[in-house]
């Protein structure tokens, strides 16, 4: 990640959320428990996945990883957030702002792919049950992971490449809490409108492609259990409600930054952080309230160590 000579800016400065005390502990104080509830959340569903038998489905492996992805999200920004919200002069390096930015657009574009993997999971579990144990098995989950990760990767790598060697020569005020790609991108010492459209084109591609497969996926489901009357048809129903509901949650925020990505208002900065640090609570929350499965996993669980303690 070393930049060229034409570039002599060596940190970034961060102005943050507001230059508020009052506001800033405020903030500390909501988010740091959002950070921790997101943590402890995210790995209680891959613990409880993991020691539970009767959870060992492919929509429960995706599940898990897709707790994994949201743990590595919750970290890529949230803890120097916390920690500059005490720091009068928010600064980071060159090289971290590139990592913020790196980690950001993969994890991001891991945790899309992956959405799209349990929505043919659903798919293939309601419109063909008598195939379902022949075609998802846990070969093509893992196989599902591995490109939900290479796409994630590549589509990051593609803005690092030519964002890491853009000239920043004077301009280093980034008004946001971390790294963001589009602002940062303002900075460099040239004409980016080039850049900023490949930008775009890049990001909305992937996001634009990804929600429309998703949207069209949950619609022949839904059709198909409307016209189902059964108790296995309420338990899908319940099971679809929750993955819609974190796909709009997610989605909603990621189209509105890159419909609009280089046109920020303030009102952005905040979206930024529901997108960053409360998306990833969104899995435990919605998922252990949705879902009975996990629910009674959690029960089991926890039965299971009360018991224990006593003897």
């Amino acid at each position: 990640m070393a930049h060229t000579n034409e570039s002599v800016v060596s940190e970034f400065v961060l102005l943050g959320l507001s230059n508020s005390r009052e506001l800033q502990l405020f903030f500390f104080a909501l988010f740091s428990t959002v950070y921790v509830t997101s943590l402890l959340g995210n790995i209680m569903i891959i613990v409880i996945i993991s020691s539970d038998s009767h959870l060992n489905s492919p929509m429960y492996f995706l599940l898990s990883n897709l707790s994994f992805i949201d743990i590595c999200q919750s970290n890529f920004a949230t803890p120097k957030m916390l920690v500059d919200f005490f720091v009068e002069h928010k600064t980071i390096t060159f090289e971290g702002c590139m990592a913020q930015i790196f980690l950001l657009h993969s994890f991001v574009g891991s945790e899309m792919m992956l959405l799209v993997a349990m929505a043919y999971d659903r798919f293939i579990a309601i419109c063909k049950p008598l195939h379902y144990s022949t075609i998802m098995n846990r070969r093509l989950c893992i196989i599902f992971v591995f490109i939900s990760w290479a796409v994630g990767i590549l589509h990051s790598v593609s803005h690092l490449a030519f964002t890491v060697d853009l000239p920043f020569c004077g301009p280093n005020e980034v008004d946001s809490f971390f790294c963001d790609l589009p602002l940062v991108i303002e900075l460099a010492c040239m004409d980016t409108y080039e850049m900023e459209i490949m930008t775009l084109t890049n990001s909305g591609l992937i996001s634009l492609s990804c929600f429309l497969a998703l949207v069209i996926s949950y619609a022949i489901i839904l059709i198909t259990v409307r016209h189902r009357s059964s108790s296995g048809s309420a338990k899908a129903l319940s099971t679809l409600t929750a993955h819609i509901t974190v796909v709009i949650l997610f989605f909603g925020p990621c189209i509105y930054f890159y419909i609009w990505p280089f046109s920020r208002l303030s009102v952005d900065k905040f979206l930024s952080v529901f997108y960053t640090v409360c998306t990833p609570l969104l899995n435990p929350i919605i998922y252990s309230l949705r879902n009975e499965d996990v629910k009674s996993a959690m029960r089991m669980l926890r039965n299971r160590h009360v018991n224990s303690w006593k003897n």
